[in-house]
């Protein structure tokens, strides 16, 4: 994810599309690749851009409120303008919260499983996936207690970097494609069914939440009429055509045997066909630099979750606090985070953060909506990206609950909690 550390510096609109870019080509579509050809096989490249729509509506959404209510509490700021401070708002801005640490966890994750490849290039003993894992959350974290700016510094150059990378990927990997017999996995016949595409697409739906970054950058934004709703559909749309690009590179250049052995690591196994052992290489220290670089800056994101929310009185002031010079968020972030990734599989991992997202950006989605008239905004394409989101909720939960059960109970529990204890918490302050 991308980080707006300087709060005074004008953001131009080429900024604020790479704030945008960066926020979603973060560790997600090399954590959750391989997830989506497991379930939508050949129509892999159709179930990211069944994601890509629900994120572009939600993008138009998040413009017309970004435009109307600039702040840099950006997705907690626009939820409370249309709820008000109430219990249901601070459930949803828990839940934002704690989706942030899902999503750490699943950068962390997808480390841990393509740090290990660099053992078996070298021929030397692997190393347990947890204690990579593990080892990049601590150090992410001492980095963002030593220096706000050398975060943003990492994630400016590592922007750069993983989208060379890609975009390498793609040409090369397109050039690849002829005369390779995988390429008929592409064809209609090897696609699963439209309601597994659909669950494909929104299993890693995580990959693309990262556009809501440009609503806390919004007050910075030079010219904001003209380019904040440009940053929104510019970044989201490249995004979209390159996920659908790696997509249909990775499934014509693998056969699905090879594709699912490593599944975790999929992006530079599809390397290999093309580069060989260079490219699984360069692949996977492009992995390394993203996933490190997303999760440097979604904990410095994360805590600053926690401190609007407890500012806005829907979390225990406390929060508001620091412990050597930062939120005290950011501690109880990284704990959090340790503790979920090495606890839940990749795949409940992804599960639990896609719902969380989709839930809070069909809220986000209603709040445009309900407020169209005030910002200036049409009501149809809220209505159907609040629609849209709400039946990929439930699409998801459904085809999740017979197949990844533990992804289900913990998104499902999470959500719970999130409103019990803030049933409890608003109840308390008003006892005082």
């Amino acid at each position: 994810m991308s980080i707006q550390s300087k709060a005074n510096k004008k953001i131009s609109l080429r900024e604020a599309i790479s704030i945008g870019i960066g926020g979603m080509v973060g560790g997600g579509i090399f954590a959750v690749l391989g997830l989506a050809v497991s379930l939508a096989k050949g129509g892999t490249p159709v179930a990211f851009f069944f994601a890509g729509i629900i994120a572009s509506l939600t993008a138009y959404s998040y413009s017309k409120l970004s435009l109307a209510f600039p702040d840099r509490g950006g997705t907690v700021k626009f939820v409370n303008q249309g709820f008000g401070k109430t219990v249901f708002s601070g459930a949803i801005n828990n839940l934002l919260w704690v989706s942030y640490i899902i999503m750490l966890s699943l950068y962390a994750s997808a480390f841990g499983s393509y740090a290990p490849n660099l053992f078996n290039i070298t021929g030397e003993a692997s190393v347990d996936s947890h204690i990579f894992l593990s080892g990049i959350i601590i150090i992410a974290t001492i980095i963002n207690y030593y220096s706000i700016a050398v975060v943003s510094k990492i994630e400016s150059y590592a922007v750069i970097i993983k989208l060379i990378i890609l975009l390498g990927f793609v040409i090369v990997g397109f050039y690849g494609l002829w005369g390779n017999p995988n390429v008929v996995q592409l064809a209609a016949s090897h696609w699963e069914s439209p309601f597994l595409l659909l669950t494909g697409g929104m299993v890693i739906f995580v990959a693309y939440e990262g556009f809501e970054l440009i609503a806390n950058a919004a007050p910075d934004i030079i010219n904001p009429e003209k380019n904040i709703s440009k940053a929104y559909n510019y970044s989201v749309w490249f995004v979209v055509f390159l996920y659908v690009i790696i997509a249909i590179v990775t499934v014509g250049s693998l056969p699905f045997e090879a594709i699912a052995k490593a599944e975790d690591y999929v992006l530079a196994e599809a390397a290999k066909p093309m580069l060989g052992k260079v490219g699984f290489t360069i692949i996977t220290i492009a992995a390394l630099i993203s996933t490190f670089s997303a999760i440097n800056a979604s904990l410095y994101g994360g805590s600053r979750v926690s401190y609007e929310v407890a500012e806005d009185d829907e979390l225990p002031h406390h929060l508001t606090s620091k412990l050597w010079n930062q939120p005290v968020g950011l501690m109880i972030t990284a704990v959090l985070t340790l503790l979920i990734a090495n606890t839940l599989k990749l795949e409940s991992i992804s599960t639990a953060g896609s719902a969380g997202f989709l839930l809070i950006f069909a809220i986000v989605n209603y709040v445009a909506f309900k407020l169209s008239n005030q910002i200036k905004g049409k009501k149809l394409i809220p209505l159907i990206g609040f629609l849209m989101c709400a039946v990929a909720f439930v699409t998801l939960i459904i085809q999740q609950f017979n197949s990844n059960l533990v992804g289900v109970l913990v998104i499902m529990s999470i959500i719970l909690g999130c409103f019990v204890f803030e049933y409890i918490y608003k109840k308390q302050e008003l006892n005082k």
